[in-house]
């Protein structure tokens, strides 16, 4: 007479088990294997245990064993399956995935499963299941650039470090421009959000003018410095460096990361900095404005209150970003920098790596 092999649960073997057997995210097959082993370890009999679960005694028998032989390594990975390897099945996988990522379709920019599918003489849903099990959205594509700046790494470590290890009586501030902010409103009044329905608004819209935001972000607080004004030349700039002046301590330096726009960098900016030696200029790396935190704050703006707002002129939609600003300042919250140079530097030179070895084909 064969007999059901003992379960014996430790303390952490038990509360692995319980997640599992509880988890909504967690695939039915493990539920149900993590059921199994925990009415075992009760002492409960196969029979008994198929009747409560629903299933058959053959299966609570076989994931019983499992557990016995192999711990929870033995329940949480199917056993292997008998019979010859689909060898065709996997050439097909081979030519889906050569396809996918060496080849495009003689008549648009990607692949579709329908269009793979058609070239391949596969199934669609065989397509599919390929390009989910490895990752692949032939259909997405994310922008990028590389900085070909000479002085990157000087430029990379001296911000970075502004960001890590911030000067002693001094304040860093991300500053930079949003220009070409659009007041635009809807041709027609949106429908309000509801239950099972989104809020909906009107694909047109009327152009009524544009406003440039000027921002200061102070790292240590997340505090911002702002004010909109028409225009973003280098007289807009030195006033909103006048307004950086009177709204910080005067005691403390202040170091400036800005980019590499001209107007920054205009005489006149020059001589005005040459008279205020408390600023401290600090320039990001070309084609790298990731590197300014402010630019995380634009698009928090951009998001909650400019992108979907109507706005009937410019004077309604500065007092938006005014009042967002107010807003922001009553409980401000920084944004935390935690990336090291190294690490940075490490991605920029296997990316520039690729593109060399991409521009060698």
């Amino acid at each position: 007479m064969r007999v059901a092999p003992q379960i014996l649960l430790d303390d952490d073997e038990r509360k692995i088990l319980q997640r599992w057997s509880r988890g909504r995210s967690t695939p039915a097959r493990l539920v149900l294997r993590a059921k199994i082993v925990l009415l075992a370890a009760r002492g409960k009999q196969n029979n008994d245990i198929a009747v409560e679960l629903g299933t058959e005694r053959t299966i609570v028998g076989r994931w019983r064993s499992r557990f016995a032989q192999h711990g929870l390594a033995g329940i949480e990975k199917d056993a292997p399956r008998g019979g010859r390897k689909p060898t065709k099945r996997n050439r097909m996988v081979r030519r889906i995935l050569e396809t996918t990522t060496q080849q495009t379709p003689p008549n648009a920019t990607h692949w579709s499963t329908r269009s793979l599918a058609k070239a391949l003489g596969a199934s669609r849903s065989m397509v599919h299941r390929v390009w989910r099990a490895n990752g692949l959205k032939p259909h997405l594509a994310k922008t990028f650039k590389v900085s070909n700046d000479p002085h990157f790494v000087e430029k990379l470590i001296d911000i970075v470090g502004l960001y890590l290890n911030p000067p002693e009586h001094a304040l860093v501030l991300c500053v930079d421009e949003k220009s070409q902010i659009q007041a635009l409103d809807r041709t027609q009044p949106g429908l309000p959000l509801k239950k099972g329905r989104c809020g909906t608004m009107t694909h047109d819209y009327k152009r009524n003018g544009t406003t440039t935001l000027f921002a200061a972000l102070e790292v240590a607080e997340g505090r911002l410095i702002g004010t909109c004004m028409n225009r973003h030349r280098h007289q807009e700039w030195i006033k909103f460096l006048k307004l950086i002046d009177a709204e910080t301590p005067k005691a403390l330096d202040l170091h400036l990361i800005v980019d590499n726009y001209a107007t920054h960098k205009h005489p006149k900016v020059k001589a005005w900095l040459k008279r205020h030696r408390r600023f401290h200029m600090h320039f990001t790396p070309t084609a790298s404005s990731w590197l300014n935190l402010v630019e995380r704050w634009f698009r928090e703006i951009t998001d909650r209150r400019i992108r979907r707002g109507t706005f009937g002129n410019v004077k309604q939609l500065q007092q938006a970003i005014t009042d967002y600003i107010d807003a922001h300042n009553e409980d401000p919250q920084a944004f935390k920098w935690t990336a090291k140079a190294d690490a940075i530097l490490a991605k920029v030179r296997r990316a520039r790596a690729t593109l060399d070895k991409m521009q060698s084909v």
